[in-house]
């Protein structure tokens, strides 16, 4: 009789794989699992103690032990006034497993620092930017979304997408999930989004109930974007790094844009300079008992945010 391969008490899911190539599911269950035990030991879950369960065959998956962080300082909501985010499409570069590539089922991407690819090691220059969300259980009675896993993913500095673009198809940098703390927070470390022709600088993101959800991209319960505010635009494109970003920023207004001109109350960013960098913060709230909230703009699918690969609103090759 054939004995299954575990790990940790775990039976394996890919029996043929090593425990560090088994996915994103299995890495963070395990991530968890031992800062419970840590807890329950009374040791606390310190980075170092976090590090030690992550996959270490690359540079990269040593970050995927954020995806435990330590609960983060709450945010202030003003739960009464609370107001459904509205659902955008996914664009044509997702990553996700709808549109080709799925980098959701990499080991290593439940990770807090985007800025280096899952396989290559290889980094992405731009300005520093902490994009923190905290999640809201709008069907919960507006409490935390404790648990929820969020993905999200943008450009680079030269508006192009990893996975995607030309030159950059092998590269996984600035995409990446966490799940949500106890505050319903999420952060991620990652550069200024740049800009392409036909958009509005942005951030996409997928919000699933839990990480046992999000190897399939269609149990999402809230798909949508982030938009960048103007002033830090301005200031971020100055840098020579972003200099392909700029005339496409010059076309391009709040108004114009096909997926913000509609409402952009709910999807602005709140930014601050850290002298150093950039910060931004967004509450978002999530319905889980009702169809995502279609924008004017498009739902999810591919459609409606920039157009095919190739159309209008295509990043650069």
């Amino acid at each position: 009789m054939l004995t299954s391969r575990t790990f940790e008490g775990r039976v394996l899911p890919r029996q043929d794989d090593d425990p560090e190539d088994q996915g994103l599911a299995f890495d963070v269950t395990t991530l968890l699992t031992r800062r419970k035990m840590l807890g329950v030991l009374g040791l606390g879950a310190g980075s170092a103690a976090l590090a030690a369960c992550a996959p270490t065959s690359t540079p990269a998956t040593t970050t995927s032990s954020s995806a435990a962080a330590a609960t983060t300082p709450a945010t202030s909501v003003d739960t009464q006034n609370l107001t459904e985010m509205p659902t955008e499409t996914n664009g044509p570069y997702p990553g996700d497993g709808t549109n080709g590539p799925d980098v959701l089922d990499m080991s290593g991407i439940a990770r807090k620092d985007l800025t280096t690819s899952l396989d290559t090691g290889n980094s992405v220059d731009g300005v520093p930017f902490t994009q923190t969300i905290t999640v809201v259980d709008m069907a919960g009675g507006n409490a935390p979304f404790a648990g929820a896993a969020v993905y999200i993913w943008h450009c680079d500095a030269q508006g192009r997408y990893s996975m995607y673009s030309d030159g950059v198809t092998g590269e996984s940098w600035l995409r990446g999930v966490q799940v949500a703390d106890a505050n319903g927070q999420v952060s991620f470390d990652t550069i200024v989004p740049g800009c392409y022709e036909g958009r509005w600088p942005h951030i996409h993101f997928e919000v699933f109930s839990s990480i046992n959800d999000i190897t399939d991209a269609t149990t999402n319960v809230l798909t949508s974007q982030i938009a960048i505010p103007e002033d830090v635009c301005q200031a971020v494109y100055a840098d020579a790094r972003y200099a392909s970003s700029v005339t496409p920023f010059s076309h391009i207004t709040l108004d114009s844009d096909n997926i913000f001109s509609d409402s952009i109350d709910l999807q602005m960013d709140s930014v601050t300079d850290q002298g150093d960098g950039y910060a931004g913060t967004i509450v978002v709230g999530v319905d889980t008992t009702t169809e995502q909230q279609m924008s004017m703009g498009g739902g999810p699918g591919g459609m409606g945010g920039g157009g095919p690969q190739g159309g209008p609103g295509a990043p650069p090759s």
